[in-house]
């Protein structure tokens, strides 16, 4: 099979990493609009299967053009574009993937659906850590119970050195982390679909050997999960874990307006608050230093008539051998794996389609724990 990766960056090189390195992929393309940055890219890997291209994602012909002849493609740039790049994937008959990001371009792809189905392929979004794979490890534990409560899904990316003032660094773009903080979170509460401010109901959590960690609300993390349980379960939420205190000093900076897109007057200048602080986020956090992605989830059900709580955890750490970052490994190899379910068509259902609602978990899990990314499973008492 042949596969397309779209962008260059981290997320783009752990997924034609991950590409390169498995026996079923007989190409890999990898385009970015810097020429450089994709040789770059392709020499490290340093794979006769990756070839590196130039394409500006926004020239959608040329897109299109690149498009064809693959069995799938990947879309690791801006959300920005991926409801445009879907489309593109429909005309070019190409499965399509993506990592997400925002809640109204996936569902904006997602009404590609009937076009998707005529033109026989799949469009995947938000196939990445989380949303991506949590929603296919939330279908994986809810069908082991012969009813189900409640849902809880907790996820962070923390450096494994915590450095002051935020105890964070840069793992993902600046704009995502942003809006995951600021965009409302969609839950279900009850059993009906609402919706509560990020950075809010604070909890505390253990995770092995970190210690004490924090979680609170956070966007975007739940994604079509409320839908595809709406009925099934009573409540269903998303937090971002983080280590202690983070959350109180990030939200002075909301309470302030430094997240504000709405331009101010600085001596002369319109300014839009947001973008200083997104520039100043880049300057002063550190970033690619070894992290760890903590995974948890826990469903609350009925199996063979007892009321059981299982937990799913994983601990991912950045890999020295291969120089790819916990939040590289745990976001870029889940979507490799969803393309080449597609390419392969071990994904059955054709159309634009929530991966929980189409991925094999199974399969998935199993995929997942070739690359050493393993759940540890515990019922709790």
């Amino acid at each position: 099979m042949k596969i397309l990766v779209l962008g260059a960056g981290r997320m783009g090189y752990g997924a034609a990493f991950d590409l390169a390195h498995s026996p079923a992929v007989e190409a890999v393309t990898l385009a970015d609009v810097n020429f450089a940055l994709a040789q770059s890219a392709a020499d490290k890997i340093g794979s006769a299967k990756v070839t590196p291209r130039q394409i500006d994602v926004a020239d959608y012909p040329a897109v299109v053009e690149l498009l064809r002849g693959h069995h799938a493609a990947i879309s690791c740039v801006t959300y920005f574009y991926n409801e445009q790049l879907a489309q593109a994937a429909v005309e070019a008959q190409t499965n399509f993937c993506d990592l997400g990001g925002n809640n109204d371009v996936v569902a904006r792809e997602l009404a590609l659906h009937e076009a998707a189905k005529a033109a026989g392929v799949n469009i995947i979004p938000d196939c990445g850590l989380a949303p991506g794979m949590v929603s296919v490890l939330a279908a994986h534990g809810a069908a082991r119970f012969d009813s189900l409560d409640a849902i809880h899904i907790r996820v962070g990316g923390l450096p494994q050195q915590p450095k002051p003032p935020l105890d964070y660094q840069m793992v993902f773009s600046v704009e995502g982390l942003i809006n995951e903080y600021i965009e409302p979170a969609r839950v279900l509460r009850g059993g009906k679909i609402v919706s509560v401010d990020s950075m809010t109901e604070i909890e505390s959590l253990e995770f092995d050997p970190l210690g004490h960690l924090e979680a609170f609300q956070t966007s975007g993390g739940t994604s079509t999960l409320p839908e595809s349980f709406l009925g099934r379960v009573r409540d269903l939420d998303y937090k971002t874990i983080r280590y202690p205190g983070h959350c109180e000093k990030f939200r002075l900076l909301l309470e302030l307006g430094l997240t504000s897109s709405e331009a101010i007057p600085v001596d002369g200048v319109m300014v839009k608050p947001r973008r200083v602080l997104g520039e100043m986020l880049v300057r002063n956090l550190p970033a690619d230093e070894p992290d760890y992605v903590l995974v948890r989830l826990e469903f609350c059900g009925v199996i063979d008539l007892v009321q059981q709580i299982l937990r799913y955890d994983i601990l991912d750490r950045f890999d020295e051998q291969t120089g790819l970052s916990a939040m590289m490994r745990t976001t870029a190899f889940p979507v490799s794996i969803i393309a080449q379910m597609m390419a392969s068509g071990e994904i059955k259902d054709k159309g634009a389609i929530p991966q929980e609602r189409c991925v094999p978990p199974e399969k998935f899990v199993a995929e997942l724990a070739k690359r050493n990314i393993r759940i540890q499973e515990s019922f709790l008492e």
